[in-house]
């Protein structure tokens, strides 16, 4: 397994992170196994996976429930990220959230605490001073932001600097390589990447358009308009996988791992077999001409969709700014 270090910080991360939201109940995964969960993070650990993500709002604290008891006994083994939700980024409030996801952590500190999105109904200011008290108090290591745009960057690195962003990233969503990858970049903070199968499709599981489940096609990317260009994607996958023998959802992810400030990508596991699957992806490494190739494709979807980054939302509706 590769390590890559958070920002910078002398934090390093396997370069496949253990994502824990399918790990509480949800509308598209279902209702989990709590056993065949706890199986699936001491799996990661037994296959050098040791970052985990997880928030708040999955569940209502579920997942970090789930994942604290997971853990116990092998904390020190860990980095824990998990997430801040919006409505939580007043001073007190945000205080009152991290002591609650301590305590279903069972952990004095979280290694990683996140802004899960932007709240522009509360000054920046507020919610980084509290952070800062957090960090000094020992009840964080680092803090980091996540699904923040283009200015809401900009007001950010105004008043302090993060050390992870975590963004919507995959082949068939590219929308922050027009802003918001050459922000983390230059300032050298982390693109930590969810979705990166973009809901299952990149794994091959649907053969067409017509497969994708109603559940599923939310994203942009499964929008009439551009949904076919998203399929001639997976077709160069298909093509790939079948030339090298590996999955693709390993080829996939090795692409997404190769792209700049990309330091790690969320993969979810609700079993020990799909963590296997996982830390297999993140150990595979392509020819700059396969690379290359996938970058080809997928820049014709990434030149039909916009450069906004909300990979739901368009227009005025966005939510990121």
């Amino acid at each position: 397994m590769e390590y890559r270090k958070l920002g910078r910080t002398g934090i390093e991360v396997s370069v496949v992170c253990c994502g824990t939201m399918a790990m509480a109940p949800h509308r598209t995964y279902g209702q989990p196994d709590d056993d065949a969960s706890i199986a699936a993070v001491r799996a990661a650990l037994a296959l050098g996976i040791n970052f985990f993500d997880t928030a708040e709002n999955y569940g209502d604290g579920y997942a970090e429930e789930v994942l604290g008891r997971a853990l116990e006994g092998r904390r020190d083994e860990a980095v824990i990220a998990t997430k801040v939700a919006p409505d939580h980024l007043r001073a007190a409030d945000l205080v009152r959230a991290c002591e609650s996801s301590l305590r279903r952590l069972r952990t004095d500190r979280i290694d990683l605490y996140q802004v899960h999105w932007p709240n522009h109904q509360v000054p920046l200011a507020e919610t980084l001073g509290a952070l800062e008290r957090l960090r000094e108090k020992g009840k964080i290591i680092q803090w980091g932001v996540s699904n923040f745009g283009k200015f809401d960057l900009r007001e950010l690195l105004d008043l302090s600097r993060p050390e992870v962003n975590q963004l919507p990233y995959s082949l068939l969503w590219r929308a922050i390589e027009h802003d918001v990858v050459p922000a983390c970049v230059k300032n050298e903070f982390s693109i930590i990447c969810y979705s990166p199968m973009a809901q299952g499709i990149l794994t091959g599981k649907f053969a067409g358009p017509q497969d994708v489940p109603a559940e599923r096609r939310r994203a942009r990317y499964c929008r009439d308009n551009v949904i076919g260009l998203a399929f001639d994607v997976v077709a160069e996958l298909r093509s790939i996988s079948a030339e090298t023998g590996e999955a693709m959802a390993d080829i996939a992810l090795a692409w997404l791992l190769s792209r700049p400030g990309v330091t790690s990508a969320i993969a979810g596991a609700r079993s020990a077999e799909q963590v296997a699957e996982n830390a297999r992806a993140g150990e595979l490494v392509l020819p700059q001409a396969l690379l290359g190739r996938l970058t080809h494709v997928s820049d014709r979807l990434k030149a039909s969709l916009d450069a906004n980054p909300d990979m739901w939302q368009e227009g005025a509706n966005s939510r990121y700014h």
